[in-house]
């Protein structure tokens, strides 16, 4: 077995349980060892059954006197065991579990580890964990310990990992050959691979838990860092490039011809463009602003340029109806100036004369060709993969590249995420932007806003009500789930509205129905899963209801709230909070006096960490597995030596290590062994 062995082929893993690991976006060997616990339970103290209190975590070692498993009148099983341990007797129980009678037998030495609660009238050991006493001596995986608890996905527990980690663990630890740079590991203290890895998981101590946790958060950002370093320097010797002149009196004309000013940021951001595609070496720029900050009319100017020296120009949209919106945009913007801007999406035909192509994923379609490209323009990036966009770009001679993104992302995170693209931001909006009210909301006040929302649909608008999951979840009971708020809210709130019904598990074309019908005014209100969030224009919706929005971050629900306030009318965003705490309320109140999202996410980076900026895999914002963005220092630390290795030697030649394990996660293979 080797490090890139796929995981079926791991002992006691196989297809059902790889396909289940893939969703954690674990497909090696490799990664199944960098998949690292979240936090620790301390079950290292041992304490006597005559010790235990109610409501406590208790941990015990005792031997079992009774097992048995008993169905109940409702058909479930129960199965209850009596444990002593000289000090005194307990109960254990857990449920639907029967095959543990097959474990756990009269007599046995056995470690409990679990929450004391009432049961039957007795103190009771709730579902526990449980271990069989080593006769070497030797502790378990699941108690006596710091117990690692990873995340998890339906059917994979973090027990299952924990049993199947650690005999990985005892096969690789000692072949897992460190690819740091020795002088690295040396200057900056950290422990070996082989060490990180094994105290990571199972960990000696607290002290070397945090050790293990410093080694790989140094080396998870040092990769990413050198990576991207490494692509922008590639990216500057790319050959083929073409220099575009400017001509500013034609620039200035557009200008003038524009119904407005273009905010102070959006004037030098189109310099900072236009600046780039007067270079030869192509253009690799993210244009990062808020919806409604012009960054289209940005990409439009750049596009304009192209096209009085004779080339073309091409947007790709992630969906057709956000491709639908840029072509209209831009064709209002530039078609008084003789630029021909055509469509192109999965449901419109081919044609091939013009000068500016908007369209979907359709544009890689092989019947689409382009004379002579020299623009991409690709918005909402993240939503395209690597190769998507190479695609595209291997329809010109090394066209410049220009990638928009309506997500808020911090300064500190573009430079280490988006490190080998030159970053401009739009931090302002334009003048007479309509700015949403927007208003926490207790649920001792929920009735109030559903009458607010009523007489405001009652009057011609539309509201979206948003919801945190789509199916009811047994963990996340508080959270509201879309399909059975979406049933409740048509039956017993308001049954006199037309409701509509979106979310992730409907296909593209379902999705685009549900919101054209909507924008088409045939629903009152649109119950949602945060699927809303992108490139969805519907001018007469003015109420933004957000159920559970504490448990978003707060970039994200800027982004919830933008989906309002596209026309005219006053707009509105409520921000349910369902369970009540003081931390959440201030947090959720920072929405009603900031409304830049850049602000936002700089708050939320601050204070809670990426990890719950955009919510579970939102935005293509890389889940990192143990570092952490708001960790400036190391941040810093890491790309300033990754430039001197480059700097000294960037082929890598030094350091074969290092440069395999780079070349590994940047084309990640898996082997057939």
């Amino acid at each position: 077995m080797e490090i890139t062995t796929p995981v079926n082929r791991v002992p006691r893993v196989g297809p059902a349980y790889a396909r289940r690991l893939e969703k954690l976006g674990i497909k090696t060997v490799e990664d199944l060892l960098y998949h690292f616990p979240f936090r620790y339970e301390d079950l290292t103290k041992v304490q006597s059954i005559s010790e235990i209190q109610y409501g406590q975590l208790a941990v015990i070692k005792g031997s079992v006197w009774q097992i048995k498993s008993l169905r109940t009148r409702y058909g479930k099983f129960l199965t209850l065991a009596t444990v002593n341990d000289g000090s005194g007797t307990i109960q254990a129980v857990w449920f639907n579990q029967p095959y543990i009678t097959k474990n756990l037998k009269n007599g046995l030495r056995v470690v409990f580890a679990g929450k004391v609660d009432d049961f039957n009238h007795l103190p009771t050991l709730m579902s526990p964990e449980y271990e069989v006493v080593r006769e070497d001596g030797r502790k378990g995986i699941h108690t006596e310990r710091l117990v690692p608890v990873y995340p998890e996905t339906a059917g994979i527990s973090s027990k299952w990992l924990r049993s199947r980690l650690k005999p990985l663990l005892d096969i690789f630890s000692d072949r897992l050959i460190d690819f740091l740079p020795p002088e690295i590991t040396r200057t900056k203290k950290l422990l070996d691979l082989s060490e990180s890895i094994r105290q990571i998981h199972f960990p000696d101590n607290v002290d070397l838990a945090r050790k293990a946790r410093e080694r790989l958060a140094f080396e998870e950002l040092f990769l990413i860092q050198l990576n991207a370093l490494r692509r922008k320097e590639e990216w500057k010797k790319s050959q083929g490039g073409k220099a575009f002149k400017v001509d500013e009196k034609m620039v200035s004309e557009l200008l003038e011809s524009l119904p407005f000013e273009l905010t102070t940021a959006q004037d030098r951001c189109v310099k900072e463009i236009l600046t780039d595609i007067s270079r030869k070496e192509p253009m690799n720029r993210l244009l990062e602003g808020d919806v409604g900050s012009g960054k289209t009319i940005v990409a439009a100017i750049a596009m304009y340029v192209i096209y009085l020296n004779g080339f073309q120009s091409t947007m790709m949209a992630p969906t057709e109806i956000l491709a639908q919106q840029h072509f209209k945009t831009v064709s209002s913007l530039l078609s008084s100036f003789g630029v021909k801007v055509g469509l192109q999406t999965g449901s419109k035909k081919w044609k091939e004369d013009f000068d500016i192509l908007v369209g979907t994923h359709a544009l890689l379609s092989s019947k689409v060709e382009f004379k002579n490209l020299g623009l991409i323009v690709i918005d909402e990036q993240h939503r395209f993969g690597v190769a998507q966009r190479a695609d595209l770009r291997q329809k010109g001679q090394t066209p410049h590249i220009l990638t928009m993104t309506a997500t808020p992302i911090p300064r500190t995170m573009a430079l280490t995420l988006y490190g080998d693209l030159n970053l401009s931001v739009i931090d302002e909006m334009p003048q007479g932007r309509i700015k949403i009210k927007t208003y926490v909301i207790t649920k001792e006040k929920r009735e109030d806003a559903y009458s607010f929302l009523k007489n405001k649909v009652k009057s011609g608008q539309q509201a979206f009500i948003i919801c945190p999951l789509i199916e009811p979840s047994e963990t996340l009971s508080t959270a509201r789930s879309a399909k059975k708020e979406f049933g409740r809210l048509q039956n017993e709130i308001f049954p006199d509205l037309k409701l509509g019904l979106l979310h992730g598990q409907l296909k593209a074309k379902e999705k685009d129905e549900v919101l054209s019908q909507f924008r088409d005014k045939k629903f009152d209100i649109l119950v949602a899963t945060p699927v809303v969030e992108v490139g969805i224009d519907i001018p007469n919706a003015t109420i933004m209801m957000v159920e559970t929005s504490d448990r978003f971050g707060l970039a994200q629900l800027h982004q919830l709230r933008g989906r309002v306030g596209r026309g005219t009318q006053e707009s509105f965003c409520l921000l349910f909070i369902e369970n009540y705490s003081p931390e959440a309320y201030k947090r959720l109140k920072v929405m009603e006096r900031h409304h830049l999202g850049i602000e936002l996410a700089e708050i939320d980076l601050q204070t809670r960490g990426p990890g719950e900026i955009y919510g579970t895999a939102q935005h293509g914002i890389p889940n990192f597995k143990i570092a952490s963005l708001t960790d400036a220092r190391l941040i810093e630390d890491t790309r300033i030596i990754a430039e001197k290795i480059l700097e000294d030697d960037f082929e890598l030649q030094k350091a074969p290590l290092l440069k395999e394990r780079l070349n590994r996660i940047s084309s990640p293979n898996v082997s057939p062994d």
